[in-house]
């Protein structure tokens, strides 16, 4: 488990990568059967003759699995990503047995006009696959606080 880091720690330029997420097919089928039911993330054989000529995750289980890393690999203290999304585009499928990660940068820290405890954290963040392809690119703004007075 990582040390929880708070707004005094993080600067821009600073940069993060998370662990790796093996994905298979039956992940994939699994998601699209509950959140996503489209025949090319259902079915292997029909996903054949689908504009992705093959099984392909929903971008929404690529951005599942990417909240999941982001806040594995960037453990803010109290913080949270509810500051909303400036950007998610996936320009890639993701596939079966890709293995992604999340390489993220912060790019800005906005100060609190009128909350002195706290900042807006702007990160740029990638989905990448094991040969560093960009699946996912999005950019959520985190709400970052600063160290409790002891």
């Amino acid at each position: 488990m990582h040390e929880k880091l708070y707004l005094e720690d993080l600067y821009v330029g600073q940069k993060f990568k998370s662990r790796d997420h093996q994905l298979d097919a039956a992940q994939i089928i699994a998601y699209a059967q509950q959140f996503d039911p489209q025949v090319f993330h259902l079915d292997p054989e029909a996903a054949k003759h689908s504009f992705f000529q093959g099984l392909a995750a929903s971008g929404w289980h690529t951005a599942s699995i990417s909240m999941r890393l982001v806040t594995e690999s960037i453990p803010l203290a109290d913080g949270v990503i509810g500051g909303g999304m400036e950007e998610l585009a996936w320009p890639q499928p993701t596939r079966p047995d890709d293995a992604l990660h999340v390489e993220s940068e912060i790019v800005e820290i906005i100060p609190s006009q009128s909350k002195p405890n706290r900042a807006m954290v702007r990160v740029l963040c990638e989905t990448k696959n094991q040969r560093g392809e960009v699946l996912q690119r999005f950019r959520p703004k985190m709400i970052s606080f600063k160290r409790p007075m002891a």
